[in-house]
């Protein structure tokens, strides 16, 4: 899917992030929304409208009946469920509804889409009864969470989404550093590569977003072989990959660095998970 998301709607890494997930389609079953309640709400309808969009190029169109029938908020496949504005005021019965309708075929789009606002407020035993379908969910289904702190779900409903974060307050500076650490890996000393990630083993949301962004300029990479046009802004550190490195060796970091994204949700050691890194890519490099 071509998905499109306008430049206000969401910050620069989680917009990127996003539309690396959906070019590749490689679009998580399960996505936690985290930030403020408005944006986190608009977004998730501007993801659960392209799901339903029939257009063939980018999505959401605006135009189609599926888009029509999203924006009046009429859609049979788009569900929107959510509790109060109270802690555990979003109860396990709500879910247990949701599970009965998970398993009944889309009516009209591909995929059937539900939206769970202010997750936040899920209880313990609403979120254990989530769990349930998270873990072996239809391929047709996919669940937009929207929560200020993905914190206050439980560890195992995290691990089976993706976070995306809304809250460009939490977001640092971009200093170049993602650029340098993509170079580092065509340069032969191993000494320059952990230098430069040694600060991230401190800073769980630094490493998010720096990994978000290697994977946005290892994604270039492979589509500028191709012939396509990075939309990074890293063309530097683009071009010396292609230089550098095989289709092959920049596909499989890429997987890597996707699969570590993933272990940063799961509270494992970051010391250890910065360093696995290193090696990881260093070796798919020929380091």
């Amino acid at each position: 899917m071509k998905l499109q998301i306008p430049e206000t709607m969401c910050p620069p890494s989680a917009r990127a992030a996003l539309l690396s997930a959906y070019d590749t389609e490689r679009i998580p079953h399960a996505l936690i929304l985290e930030g403020a309640a408005e944006q986190t709400l608009m977004l998730a309808k501007w993801l659960a409208q392209a799901a339903v969009c029939t257009s063939p190029e980018k999505r959401p169109c605006g135009n189609c009946s599926g888009c029509i029938k999203a924006k009046a908020g009429s859609h049979p496949d788009i569900t929107l469920a959510g509790g109060g504005e109270t802690s555990r005021s979003f109860h396990k019965e709500e879910i247990e509804e949701l599970r009965r309708n998970v398993y009944v075929r889309p009516n009209e789009a591909a995929c059937r889409v539900f939206v769970l606002e202010n997750a936040q407020n899920l209880s313990q035993q609403a979120q254990n009864a989530l769990l349930k379908v998270l873990e072996e969910p239809p391929a047709s289904v996919q669940f937009l969470l929207t929560c200020n702190r993905s914190s206050s779900l439980l560890p195992t409903v995290r691990s089976r989404a993706q976070i995306y974060r809304l809250d460009t307050t939490q977001l640092p500076q971009d200093d170049g550093l993602t650029s340098q650490i993509a170079q580092a890996l065509c340069n032969p000393k191993e000494s320059a590569l952990l230098y430069l990630t040694a600060p991230l083993t401190k800073d769980r949301v630094r490493l998010r977003t720096e990994l978000d962004k290697l994977i946005l300029i290892f994604r270039d990479a492979l589509m500028f072989r191709y012939g396509g046009t990075p939309i990074s802004g890293e063309e530097d550190a683009v071009r010396m990959l292609v230089q550098t490195l095989t289709r092959t060796q920049l596909y499989q970091i890429t997987q890597t660095v996707r699969k570590m994204r993933s272990y940063v949700e799961r509270n494992v050691n970051m010391t250890l998970l910065v360093t696995d890194l290193c090696a990881k890519l260093r070796s798919e490099a020929g380091r």
